[in-house]
C-alpha cells in the first residue's frame, strides 16, 4: 500500500475535487463603508480622471459596481487592485456621488 491520500465515496452529490468555500467572499454593507472620491489629472496626458478608493474588500461586488458606474456615466473606466481603486474616465463626480449615496454608501470628496 502506498502512501496515497485518495479517497472514493459512492454519494454523487458529494465530489472530492469540490473546491472548499473561501471566506474573502464577505456580504457588503453599504452604510457602513465611506467610499472616498477625487479628481486627477496628473501623469494622465491632461485627462480628468474621477478616483474612487478605499473600497470595500468583496472582488465580485466592486467588479459589479465598476461595470454600473461606467454604464451610468457613458464612458470608460477601470479597477485596480490592492488595494481596490476604481478610475472612471472623465468629470463624473456628481454623477457618482448620487448614485453611491441612493445605493446607501456614503461618499467624501
Amino acid at each position: 500500500m502506498s502512501d496515497s491520500k485518495l479517497v472514493y465515496s459512492t454519494d454523487p452529490k458529494e465530489s472530492v475535487n469540490q473546491k472548499p468555500k473561501v471566506k474573502g467572499s464577505q456580504q457588503v454593507v453599504e452604510k457602513n463603508h465611506c467610499i472616498k472620491m477625487r479628481r486627477e489629472t496628473k501623469s494622465r496626458g491632461g485627462k480628468t480622471v474621477t478616483v474612487l478608493y478605499e473600497l470595500p474588500e468583496n472582488k465580485d461586488y466592486v467588479k459589479k459596481l465598476v461595470k454600473e458606474l461606467k454604464a451610468k456615466c457613458a464612458c470608460g473606466g477601470s479597477l485596480k487592485e490592492k488595494p481596490y481603486t476604481i478610475e472612471i474616465q472623465g468629470e463624473h463626480r456628481d454623477k457618482i456621488k448620487a448614485l453611491l449615496e441612493k445605493k446607501g454608501f456614503q461618499v467624501k470628496g
